[in-house]
């Protein structure tokens, strides 16, 4: 696992705060993560989520996890948590106006001590988001806590990629995307054990790349208006991002940083 110092959950809050978020929302949907529906329907199918379960989604940002597996998976009842207040805020909102208000709750906490009874809930999901969390050995305890002896828990994230990352490279990306530290694939399959999990799935799905190609084709070729708008029209800012996702682009097609997914059982 890599870290970087300086890098805390208010800096995470700042950007779901504000301008940042709104531009990771725009370029990828309320599905803030790689892959959108594709992915969260991958990740469902392989945990095997069954409809009339209750599930805890850890870093649930605006909800769009937890309506998708309302939605289309058949999950009667979800509770978010979230230690953001703006998209806590947005996620109450989208529930009630998509109908999934008496089905939802949303909880604002650190997701490494949410509160939450302990064995309340049939399974645990996160996607993309357990990258912001400083503590991953507290935030996979707390997963391990919440779900049910026999329960899932059911994950995708952002991991550094077989090829490594320097030290270097490590700084610059997490400093960029405001993750305290990136874990890797074994690192969390090695916490999902030590807190007593079978680990079924763990590997890389192989969409970083391509995915990140889309994004930066995206804002270069039809939403540059868009951007420039919800950053104040700033184009030096603009240009400062453009390299930085470039950078990701690069360290993603030479296998230093993946999405892995991860699916683990409690015994």
């Amino acid at each position: 696992m890599k870290e970087t110092s300086g890098i805390t959950l208010q800096d995470v809050q700042t950007v779901y705060s504000g301008a940042e978020g709104d531009l990771w929302e725009m370029v990828m949907g309320q599905q803030i993560h790689i892959g959108g529906f594709k992915s969260s329907r991958d990740l469902a199918e392989r945990a095997g989520i069954k409809p009339d379960t209750h599930g805890v989604d850890l870093c649930c940002c605006n909800g769009a996890g937890m309506r998708f597996l309302m939605r289309f998976m058949g999950v009667s009842r979800m509770t978010g948590v979230d230690a953001t207040q703006t998209v806590i805020e947005r996620g109450i909102e989208r529930c009630l106006l998509e109908g999934h208000a008496d089905q939802s709750n949303y909880v604002l906490a650190d997701v490494c001590e949410t509160g939450l009874d302990d064995a309340s809930a049939d399974f645990v999901w996160g996607e993309d988001a357990w990258c912001y969390v400083v503590d991953k050995p507290a935030l996979i305890a707390e997963a391990v806590r919440l779900v049910k002896p026999g329960g899932t828990i059911a994950f995708t994230d952002w991991v550094e990629g077989p090829a490594g990352l320097s030290d270097e490279e490590a700084e610059r990306f997490m400093k960029f995307m405001k993750f305290p530290s990136i874990q890797d694939i074994i690192g969390y399959s090695d916490l999902l054990k030590k807190n007593g999990c079978e680990v079924m799935i763990a590997e890389d799905t192989k969409r970083f790349g391509p995915y990140v190609d889309l994004y930066l084709n995206m804002l270069d070729m039809q939403l540059t208006s868009d951007a420039l708008r919800i950053i104040g029209w700033n184009t030096d800012l603009m240009q400062a991002m453009a390299g930085e996702m470039v950078f990701m682009q690069q360290l993603a097609q030479a296998g230093k940083i993946a999405q892995g997914i991860f699916v683990a059982k409690k015994q």
